[in-house]
């Protein structure tokens, strides 16, 4: 049996971060420690649970099956501890330096971050907001992996993931000014003369959002013939800009990237496609004053509501209130 007593808890902090950032120069800079502090405690660590956990690959480091095995149970378990002390903190969001994790994709990296990183440094402004892609997202585990607070996408209900909806995003055709065949709206006829480009978010591969305008297009006989595909919304519309090609993607950032490059939109001739975009977090940070901020900023933000702040006293206030005889939901 291993002697608690003679584990470091922070050899496992450093650990955790260790491998979510695959290299111990990014981990050192996150930690705000030295490189040589993260090397020495990789080394501790790897004679601890007697594995390599991180080989050379490259110019990167590449985690062994063992590590890729171990991130998700030790990072919840690092979430857990650090919610357990936050919690019993007295929460300041003044003075809070918290590193707070946002996951999503790059249509709401474009519209959506930006006022929500405004309104997050007004609420907490010595606090710091990392965002990171749906890949980081999928190959870390999933928000029950531990290491986010929230996600904003087309989300799922699964156990021990809330969801809170945000807005309802439309889907639009975006094409070149001077397209040659396309007019104010992309008609039924035009499909066939047409190319289109395609974007595969999550881990290069199709996701939820993309089923769903796929799932529309067949049922009203429509086929699109893919031309290109590309990892993002900036990478299609830049695309647009400068082909013939055709590309699908929510209003909002169609809207964002067509005040900077020669696009314009286009109307679908499927009704009522867009997506419902939601924010989610896993139950596990739902108490943590913290991620609590957070979300109440994306909330507001993005649902274009006012409301007060994030401080304590209201929150418990609330708090009370669902507890006395309140709905559910919430942060």
């Amino acid at each position: 049996m291993v002697n608690l007593s003679t584990i470091d808890l922070n050899l496992l902090h450093v650990l955790a971060v260790t491998l979510e950032e695959r290299s111990a120069t990014r981990a050192a800079r996150r930690l705000g420690v030295t490189q040589s502090a993260v090397s020495n405690a990789l080394a501790r660590a790897r004679e601890l649970l007697g594995d390599p956990l991180l080989v050379r690959d490259g110019r990167g480091m590449a985690p062994t099956p063992a590590a890729d095995e171990l991130l998700p149970e030790l990072a919840a378990a690092m979430g857990q501890l650090r919610s357990m002390i936050e919690h019993r903190r007295v929460f300041d969001p003044r003075s809070s330096t918290r590193e707070l994790t946002l996951a999503c994709a790059d249509n709401s990296q474009i519209a959506d971050v930006p006022p929500v990183a405004a309104a997050l440094a007004r609420e907490m402004p010595l606090a710091r907001l990392r965002v990171v892609s749906i890949d980081y997202l999928v190959a870390s585990g999933g928000m029950s992996a531990g290491g986010l607070d929230a996600a904003i996408g087309v989300h799922k209900r699964n156990p021990g993931l809330r969801v809170a909806p945000l807005y309802r995003d439309p889907t639009v055709g975006v094409v070149r000014h001077d397209h040659p065949i396309v007019g104010q709206r992309l008609t039924r006829g035009s499909f066939p003369r047409l190319g289109f480009i395609d974007v595969h978010i999550p881990l290069g591969r199709p996701g939820r959002g993309h089923a769903m305008v796929e799932q529309a297009l067949r049922a009203q006989g429509l086929v699109r013939r893919i031309a290109l595909v590309v990892p993002g919304f900036a990478a299609a519309t830049m695309a647009a800009a400068a082909s013939d090609l055709v590309a699908f993607m929510p209003r909002r950032v169609a809207v964002a990237l067509g005040s900077h490059l020669p696009v314009r939109i286009v109307e679908l001739p499927v009704k009522d496609l867009g997506h419902e975009i939601s924010l989610a977090w896993h139950e596990r940070t739902h108490k943590d004053p913290a991620a609590a901020c957070l979300r109440k900023v994306i909330m507001e933000t993005l649902r274009a509501a006012g409301g007060g702040g994030c401080d304590e006293a209201p929150q418990r206030k609330r708090q009370q209130r669902r507890h006395d005889g309140g709905g559910s939901g919430g942060h």
